[in-house]
């Protein structure tokens, strides 16, 4: 088991992958998974869903907003108290945006993105530091998108703004932190098939006037593997980031979009 014994947070629970990060670390072992979500029924909807699998980890719901520091604290000390130590953290917080031509971008949404996936991931990140340092073992896993290195969507602009400086933030953290044994990783997300995809695949085809079939097979054709891969299969490969499988990878950026980028 890639995370057996390991105690997990991940940011960012709820209808796409955050609530598969969760489920799969504790498949793989956890002795305990912090879920983090602005939200309480998506905390609950996603220890449902684990419970469903037939998985017995404890899980801590912790209702915070990562945009808010002092939150962001609260539930990092409520995670200690309860297991004692925080060995991974997987930034899986983000927002869209608004889904607009570049001419047109709306700048508070702008705003909006970057205090969610840039400013609220590093005060997550900042609030789990000084655990991990005391422990002198940790990693550090931020989430991005392909978006961040090529034009998927023109109305993807937003997004990719604000996940962007991300790649930037692993390089330093990871300097800066690899003394204390504590490593920094990116993943770059594709097109992951789940409640998000599934959704916009319906907005797409009505929009265009095509078949659901239709807009699934133009997506997988744009990768070597010819489908769209699950949320789950994603999950497991953003936490093999945060395994000892992986200890000695740090600032890093792994590619998780079925071959869609190649650099």
């Amino acid at each position: 088991m890639l995370l057996r014994d390991k105690i997990i947070l991940v940011s960012g629970i709820g209808p796409g992958m955050g609530s598969k990060l969760a489920i799969e670390a504790a498949r793989e072992g956890a002795a305990g998974v912090i879920g983090l979500a602005r939200t309480r029924s998506r905390l609950d909807d996603a220890e449902s869903m684990l419970r469903a699998e037939g998985l017995d980890t404890p899980m801590l719901k912790a209702v915070a907003d990562i945009r808010d520091r002092a939150q962001c604290e609260a539930a990092v000390r409520d995670a200690i108290a309860r297991f004692g130590r925080i060995d991974a953290l997987i930034n899986s917080a983000f927002i869209h945006g608004g889904a607009q031509m570049p001419s047109e971008t709306k700048m508070e949404e702008v705003r909006e993105a970057i205090e969610t996936n840039l400013i609220g991931t590093l005060n997550i990140t900042q609030a789990v530091i000084p655990q991990m340092k005391a422990q002198k073992s940790g990693a550090i896993v931020m989430v991005s998108t392909q978006a961040a290195r090529k034009v998927v969507r023109t109305t993807d602009m937003i997004y990719a703004m604000s996940k962007q400086p991300l790649e930037s933030a692993v390089r330093h953290l990871a300097w800066e932190l690899g003394a204390f044994n504590i490593r920094v990783n990116l993943s770059l997300q594709g097109y992951m098939w789940g409640d998000v995809v599934s959704s916009y695949v319906d907005r797409v085809g009505t929009a265009t006037g095509r078949t659901r079939q239709a807009v699934i097979d133009d997506i997988a054709s744009r990768n070597p593997l010819g489908r769209i891969v699950s949320d789950e299969e994603c999950a497991r490969a953003v936490l093999f980031l945060a395994s000892d499988y992986a200890a000695a990878v740090t600032g890093a950026q792994l590619d998780i979009n079925a071959g869609e980028w190649m650099p």
